[in-house]
């Protein structure tokens, strides 16, 4: 059985995306970005938490303040996208679930009253968000570089507050020269994939 999506679009998406670790100057633009929002707001989430924040970091100030952050080795990359942002997860989500899980209006505080419970559903949400977002990235022909690479404290404390907590930071734009690493090896279906 073949996939429905085209081969072009799985390619774009999948196939021969990579992470790209050099970009050129071409700004990514505030509607690029509400763009990639406006498609990956639709990706699934328990109980539609969307716990997934981003901090768009634009500034000169701001990046040089994020750049002592970054692990040396991705300090460089860092300090030339175009754009980074900053994704994180809101362990205060459950302020908005009367909202966007209007027929049980009570699991803000019958599931989620608990802080620990919260940062639990909020970890796991707000990744599969993430992961949403570098598609999306994708999707609008940009190139997302996405790194753990970093003081995830440090970041918390400089750009966050304690209800926030840092997953990961996503380089973006256009690719530049030498942008790719070779592709590293993937497991095969039989290698993942058991029936029961």
């Amino acid at each position: 059985m073949s996939l429905v999506l085209d081969s072009a679009a799985q390619d774009l998406l999948f196939r021969e995306a990579r992470t790209a670790n050099t970009f050129t100057d071409e700004p990514v633009t505030d509607e690029q970005v509400r763009a990639v929002y406006d498609l990956i707001k639709y990706g699934p989430t328990s109980m539609n938490q969307s716990p997934l924040r981003v901090t768009l970091v634009r500034s000169p100030e701001a990046r040089e303040r994020l750049v002592r952050h970054m692990a040396e080795g991705n300090r460089s990359k860092t300090a030339a996208a175009p754009l980074v942002a900053i994704l994180s997860a809101d362990n205060e989500f459950h302020e908005e679930l009367p909202q966007l899980f209007p027929h049980f209006p009570q699991a803000k505080d019958a599931v989620f009253g608990e802080r620990p419970v919260r940062e639990s559903a909020a970890a796991l949400n707000a990744a599969l968000q993430a992961a949403y977002f570098i598609i999306g990235v994708r999707a609008a022909g940009l190139a997302a570089g996405p790194m753990t690479g970093c003081d995830m404290e440090g970041l918390r404390k400089e750009f966050l507050d304690d209800d926030h907590t840092p997953l990961m930071v996503v380089n973006i734009g256009r690719p530049g020269p030498d942008a790719w690493f070779p592709r590293s090896p993937r497991l095969e279906y039989e290698q993942v994939v058991t029936t029961v």
